[in-house]
């Protein structure tokens, strides 16, 4: 398990909550696996009330189940939890990128977006896949930011933790060069305000996992939710 610092003013809870999140999506708490409180506990340098408060919090977004005098296991990865938010997250998406080619892209967030792009590339080819994925989620909350929406990417990003384990296992088989291709498309079809093109690129772009479902149900199919 990969344990990050905690932030300055962090409670207990959401610091457990945060780090079995991100450890759950990155699959370095596998599906189907049994979790000890005591020994998350030991690992987080924690008591156990806090790290049993955040798996009931996981357990809230079917992240984790519990079943009493059993234990807790991490959740199966489930295809139509994924598909619902993928629904959402194409649907605020493509709104997102028509309203950017309509009221323009601001200089200070043009000059990040494109920087973003340029490091995608780097970080690819230097195959750090963690910064590849920071920056993949930056850049689509920058297009929320642009438009004015940021509050809106927060809510839709609690909903797409079940899509970033597809994410997670998809990195590992998809062509990491075409992503970056994409994004650079999209940004200057958003600059051009062509929002047709603009929309055609970011559907075509989010529904990569479709394509990837097959694969990675053969690749990990211990993970996968029958």
């Amino acid at each position: 398990m990969q344990i990050s610092e905690r932030e300055p003013r962090e409670s207990a809870r959401d610091f457990a909550t945060r780090v079995l999140k991100d450890n759950i999506i990155h699959l370095k708490l596998e599906p189907g696996s049994m979790v000890s409180e005591h020994e998350l506990a030991v690992k987080l340098g924690l008591s156990r009330g806090p790290v049993r408060e955040a798996l009931i919090e996981l357990s809230k977004v079917k992240f984790v189940e519990i079943y009493p005098q059993r234990g807790s296991y991490i959740s199966m990865v489930d295809y139509e939890l994924i598909d619902e938010a993928c629904f959402m997250r194409e649907t605020l998406e493509i709104a997102v990128t028509e309203r950017c080619c309509l009221i323009g892209v601001a200089p200070n967030h043009l000059a990040v977006l494109r920087e973003n792009v340029k490091l995608q590339q780097f970080y690819i080819e230097n195959d750090n896949n963690q910064k590849f994925w920071e920056l993949d989620n930056e850049f689509h909350r920058t297009l929320f930011l642009n438009a004015g929406v940021l509050r809106v990417h927060t809510l839709m990003s609690s909903m797409l933790a079940h899509f970033d384990r597809v994410r997670a296992m998809s990195l590992a088989l998809v062509k990491k060069n075409k992503l970056v291709e994409d994004h650079r498309l999209i940004l200057e079809a958003i600059v051009c305000g062509d929002t047709e093109t603009s929309k055609n690129l970011m559907h075509k772009h989010l529904t990569n996992f479709k394509i990837d479902k097959q694969a990675i149900c053969a690749k990990y199919p211990q993970y996968i939710k029958q």
